[in-house]
C-alpha cells in the first residue's frame, strides 16, 4: 500500500497551491480519503475530507470557503486545492486512506506547505 503526496512548496500569503495524493495496493474507491496537517508543536488535525463517491466533503471551519477536497476514483487519486492561503496554513500536509468497513488506515509521508506573510 502506498500513498503518495505531492504539490507542496513555499507561497506567499494569498497565493494558491495544488496537493495531490496518489494511491496504490488497495481498493481506493472503498476508503474515505482525507487531508490532514501538522504544523510545528501542535497535534495533527483532520482539515478536509471526502466520501467513496467524491460526495459529502467536510471541511475544519479554519479552511472553509478556502480549500477544495476531491477526488478522482478512476486515477485512485486525491486533491486538495488551496486558495487564499495564510501563515497560518503552514504545516505537513497527510494523505489519509479510511475503511468504514475493516477500520483500516492508510497513510502518506506528507508534503510541506509553507506560506510567508
Amino acid at each position: 500500500v502506498q500513498l503518495v503526496e505531492s504539490g507542496g512548496g513555499l507561497v506567499q500569503a494569498g497565493g494558491s497551491l495544488r496537493l495531490s495524493c496518489v494511491s496504490s495496493g488497495f481498493t481506493f474507491s472503498s476508503y474515505i480519503m482525507r487531508w490532514h496537517r501538522q504544523a510545528p508543536g501542535k497535534e495533527r488535525e483532520l482539515v478536509a475530507s471526502i466520501g467513496l463517491s467524491g460526495d459529502t466533503p467536510h471541511y475544519v471551519d479554519s479552511v472553509k470557503g478556502r480549500f477544495i477536497i476531491s477526488r478522482d476514483n478512476a486515477k485512485g487519486t486525491i486533491y486538495l486545492q488551496m486558495n487564499s492561503l495564510k501563515p497560518e496554513d503552514t504545516a505537513l500536509y497527510y494523505c489519509n486512506a479510511y475503511s468504514i468497513l475493516t477500520r483500516g488506515t492508510w497513510w502518506g509521508q506528507g508534503t510541506q506547505v509553507t506560506v510567508s506573510s
